[in-house]
């Protein structure tokens, strides 16, 4: 990846935390934090790493990707949108009566999403529900899917994952995104999850821990992925809750919490000036 193309990917994830802002702004509800921390791992997904096609949503042999942390859609939908699944003006009434755009994926209403989701756990099973398929039906397309930390606290991640060893699932991709933080503290304060890598390791996964927000790492540990047989792979994403904002960043009040006024625009401020940066860069 050249200099060029990993400025792209950087001005494409500042765009995705800046849809995420409009749209939780708008609502006035939803989850900005975890949307900021997942915004680069989304944007690599389907900028860079998924065989997808937003003029045919539906494609029969696209890549999946389910959003197992559901109520973190605001910064997907931005990178659907970005990516041209629909209008970027839909992030405006997100989560409004009658709206694409709601507090969890819709894979009914939404271009662009493959599982609707919003209970925690669940997604990584369906997940693994489509990996068998392909397998099943001899298809090469590959299944991703995203978990919170604190999702991994569920019991049904840990019986989806036993489910995946055993099915040998190496056309499967768990990526964790660790901000360490979750609606009523710290992970570690919860229920502490770690080691997670040797909990993934011990259920039969290729395990590879990255910094979430650097790309060059993200795209090394997808590649790795795709030469591993014979068992799933876990990608531990380590991330900032709230990235990209100043003032969001680690605070774990920001899980659920919808930005007013001065907020929206001091984060705005701050997000367009990071793009301004990196557009002229030479």
């Amino acid at each position: 990846m050249d200099s060029s193309e990993l400025r792209q990917l950087r001005i494409l994830a500042a765009k995705s935390r800046l849809g995420a802002i409009l749209g939780t702004y708008h609502a006035k509800s939803g989850h900005p934090g975890g949307s900021l921390s997942a915004a680069d791992i989304f944007t690599y997904l389907y900028f860079k790493e998924m065989n997808v096609d937003p003029a045919n949503p539906g494609w029969a042999d696209r890549d999946r990707f389910v959003l197992s942390k559901g109520h973190c859609c605001p910064s997907l939908y931005a990178t659907l949108a970005l990516k041209g699944y629909f209008d970027w003006n839909e992030l405006t009434v997100l989560r409004h009566i009658g709206a694409m755009l709601q507090g969890h994926p819709d894979m009914k209403k939404t271009p662009g999403v493959d599982m609707s989701t919003g209970s925690l756990g669940q997604g990584i099973s369906a997940a693994c529900g489509m990996a068998l398929a392909a397998k099943l039906d001899g298809k090469d397309y590959r299944t991703y899917t995203l978990l919170g930390d604190g999702e991994v606290e569920e019991g049904q991640v840990w019986e989806a994952a036993m489910f995946a060893s055993h099915h040998k699932l190496d056309n499967l991709v768990v990526m964790v995104d660790q901000n360490g933080l979750q609606i009523d503290g710290t992970v570690d304060e919860v229920a502490g999850i770690e080691p997670l890598d040797k909990k993934f390791e011990s259920f039969g996964f290729e395990v590879i821990k990255i910094d979430g927000h650097d790309f060059e790492q993200i795209a090394s540990a997808l590649d790795k992925a795709k030469t591993v047989k014979g068992k799933p792979t876990a990608i531990l994403a380590a991330t900032v809750k709230g990235k990209g904002v100043s003032f969001m960043e680690n605070q774990v009040g920001w899980h659920g919490t919808a930005p007013n006024k001065e907020q929206y625009e001091q984060a705005t401020a701050e997000l367009k000036a990071e793009i301004k940066r990196l557009e002229g860069e030479c």
